[in-house]
């Protein structure tokens, strides 16, 4: 079976099955509107560390194991751990696989390591390479704010295109065998660069990944967008899915219906949270809370699942570099 679908799609001979999923979110995400859909909500967003980053380690780790308990799988049972965050080399997933005991590989993806995760997961497990396979990010506002833009002691006003890393954590059990909802393929994404400099707007440097990605998945697939129900992006946040669903229809793609926006829908318009929210936790908490507890329910058995990352670091934007950006998908079915 070729396996390769067009120019950048494929497909699963033997799709995994969803195992088990888990998220957990701060207290500002806590109070948003998807809050009855997380596994757990924290009331102090140090975890009772002494810093942001090592609370942010204990969140991905917490995440990692209530997934792997609620699919009934122990560490010494996990063949892999696959995942990453948004911290220098990644030391937050590092740290936690160090905790953990798993074998580990460590992406960088940025806000698209989920997705990332969730396509090499599959392709491992489809290719025989491993049985069971935990896949799993996390952000911190704070720690965030202190890498990428100014540390908050400062004070410092935020702009209206700016949004809100979401302090939380989602993972996501893949399994060979076992009943529940399957990824039956993917899209992997390009790099794409408009030229976007400033750093307040993440979603205008993503939204034209995005449009890329999705596209090119329904072209290699042949698929209209009525093919799913719910067609998901990461964490656009307002401003990014209202350029998103213009470059669709540029295109010839009417989303307008279908899409849904982790990073618009995490937090109401009532939270202060400018373009809505963003982070490598963003789409991973919502994932591993309200969209695959609602995946297989009324009117939703088949999504697409887009993450997309800001491809920039401390030192690119010291350099004068535009903000590239990348967006990868992943298709769900459940009965």
């Amino acid at each position: 079976m070729d396996k390769r679908l067009g120019s950048q799609s494929i497909v699963f001979e033997k799709p995994p099955v969803v195992a088990g999923y888990a998220s957990i979110v701060g207290p500002k995400e806590g109070q948003g509107p998807l809050a009855g859909w997380f596994d757990e909500i924290i009331d102090d967003d140090t975890m009772g560390e002494d810093s942001y980053e090592k609370a942010e380690r204990v969140l991905y780790r917490q995440a990692t194991q209530m997934a792997m308990k609620k699919a009934n799988i122990s560490d010494d049972m996990m063949d892999l751990m696959i995942g990453g965050d948004l911290l220098n080399q990644i030391v937050t997933a590092s740290f936690a696989a160090r905790d953990l005991g798993i074998p580990f590989l460590g992406l960088y993806g940025a806000c698209s390591t989920m997705a990332e995760s969730l396509l090499l997961g599959s392709v491992m497990i489809d290719g025989g390479f491993a049985a069971r396979i935990a896949c799993a990010t996390a952000s911190h506002f704070s720690t965030a704010e202190r890498q990428y833009r100014v540390p908050l002691e400062m004070g410092s006003q935020r702009a209206p295109t700016a949004q809100r890393t979401v302090t939380g954590a989602g993972a996501v059990v893949l399994a060979r065998d076992g009943n529940g909802a399957r990824l039956t393929g993917g899209t992997i994404g390009r790099v794409i660069d408009y030229g976007i400099m400033d750093v307040n707007n993440m979603g205008a440097a993503m939204a034209p990944a995005v449009a890329e990605t999705i596209s090119m998945h329904l072209i290699d697939n042949g698929f209209a967008p009525e093919h799913y129900d719910r067609i998901v992006t990461g964490d656009l946040g307002h401003i990014g899915k209202r350029l998103v669903l213009e470059l669709l229809q540029e295109r010839g793609f009417d989303l307008s219906e279908r899409l849904f926006d982790c990073g618009c829908e995490i937090f109401s318009s009532g939270q202060n949270v400018d373009a809505g929210g963003s982070g490598a936790g963003c789409c991973a908490s919502v994932l591993g809370g309200y969209l695959l507890r609602n995946l297989g329910g009324q009117g939703m058995h088949r999504m697409l699942f887009v993450a997309s990352g800001a491809l920039l670091s401390v030192t690119s934007s010291q350099q004068g570099e535009s903000i590239p950006a990348i967006a990868h998908a992943v298709a769900f079915e459940a009965d």
